[in-house]
């Protein structure tokens, strides 16, 4: 098998792009901001070498290669989607807890749903494991694509800076995902025309590198954070909230690490206390 010259620019453009996104995050002094970010990028540039060799040399286990390596991107872009999150509300603690436990129970939910989708899928093992990927990965680019919508909605209210290293991030996964999706029902459209969905792949993947690297260059120290601005008022709210059912570090330092479903545990209390009584 042989590759066209665009496939080569495409596939040697992006792990160069990737390595200078690298080499800027070092410099810039974000690489221990953003490790899974840092990784996310190292693990791209690599399966996308092992991707062309098993494609030149070894054509009959791409397919198992392909899947395998999209997989294990999925989970990554996950973590890294955590990280933006986390690091974006630093300063609410409590909210970052609770962000963290609908990010475990979330990717549960995707996991069982595509468990199931590929246990009643016709066909062969290798075309359910296939079914299971593909779910995963667009809920994946959904959520992307969702993350993506809050950064550009609620950024004048949280004060995000455009230039901080969290907004370049966030905003670079959720364009990459929101062109991904595009693609994918565009080869559902028209699947005739792969070889030219590919490209587009290809090329919205370097227009995205190109906004980090553009982005990264010009990047300010120090940005703005949510916790500086008047209009944090309902995270602030939210946070001293889950502070009080124990979510957060203050809540830890504290000692109060009372349950988050006080109420029910109240009632319980009650009942038992009539069982008691008569």
């Amino acid at each position: 098998m042989s590759l066209s010259p665009v496939q080569w620019i495409i596939s040697l453009g992006s792990v160069a792009l990737q390595f200078a996104i690298m080499f800027l995050m070092i410099r810039r002094r974000l690489r221990t901001d953003f490790p899974m970010f840092f990784a996310y990028l190292g693990f791209n540039a690599a399966i996308v070498l092992v991707g062309l060799a098993t494609y030149l040399f070894a054509f009959r286990q791409y397919f198992y290669v392909y899947w395998t390596v999209n997989t294990l991107t999925m989970l990554a872009s996950f973590a890294v989607l955590y990280e933006v999150f986390a690091i974006l509300l630093k300063p609410f603690s409590a909210v970052v807890d609770l962000g963290k436990m609908l990010f475990f129970w979330a990717g549960l939910f995707v996991l069982l749903a595509a468990v199931l989708t590929a246990v009643v899928t016709a066909g062969p093992g290798p075309q359910k494991l296939v079914a299971l990927a593909a779910l995963c990965d667009r809920c994946m680019h959904l959520m992307q694509c969702g993350f993506l919508m809050l950064l550009l909605i609620f950024e004048k209210r949280l004060n995000f800076s455009w230039r901080s290293s969290g907004m370049i991030v966030g905003l670079g996964m959720g364009m990459n995902a929101a062109l991904d999706l595009a693609v994918s029902y565009g080869e559902h459209l028209v699947p005739s025309a792969q070889l030219k969905w590919d490209m587009v792949s290809g090329f919205s993947l370097i227009a995205v590198l190109l906004f980090w690297v553009i982005a990264l260059w010009t990047h300010q120290g120090a940005p703005k954070t949510v916790n500086s601005t008047p209009s944090r008022l309902i995270l602030q709210r939210w946070n001293e909230a889950l502070i009080s059912y124990g979510y957060g570090e203050a809540a830890v330092a504290s000692g109060r690490m009372e349950s988050f479903l006080p109420g029910i545990e109240k009632t319980v209390e009650r009942v038992l206390a009539r069982k008691i009584a008569n």
